[in-house]
């Protein structure tokens, strides 16, 4: 039985850019409370939105790691942004943050446009599950 998640194409469907229609694994599920850009005091890290976006998504897999997982293991993200458009205007910049922090794997994900989140200077909220492999770990 393998535990590596696997992607799920319907046949026929076009190849999606940087998400994947589904993932499916077996294991442990590990769901990644919403993460903003701030540091490990609570401190928002700039209000670059770029910046923003690779805090959170590292602050994300810092949790994943934390549980014994790696960003492979990531099946789905649900990003939320307060600007839709600020998001895809920076689509080149977050491609480069995503390839840094992710490499070449894509969740399953979705993108919801927000009016505010909890934390005021926070433009970015990202959310996960990921499966951990059913090994050794307590």
């Amino acid at each position: 039985m393998t535990t590596t998640p696997r992607t799920i194409q319907p046949a026929g469907w076009a190849q999606p850019r940087g998400y994947a229609n589904g993932m499916a694994a077996r294991g442990e599920l590990l769901a990644v409370a919403g993460q903003i850009a701030w540091d490990e005091q609570c401190k928002i890290v700039s209000d670059d939105f770029a910046a923003q976006f690779r805090q959170a998504l590292a602050n994300v897999l810092t949790v994943v790691r934390t549980a014994g997982g790696t960003p492979t293991d990531v099946i789905s993200l649900t990003v939320y942004v307060i600007d839709r458009q600020r998001y895809l205007a920076s689509a080149s910049e977050l491609g480069r943050v995503w390839r840094e922090l992710l490499g070449r794997h894509y969740p399953a994900m979705a993108l919801v446009e927000v009016s505010a989140l909890v934390e005021p200077r926070a433009q970015i909220e990202i959310q996960a599950l990921a499966v951990l492999s059913c090994g050794d770990t307590p």
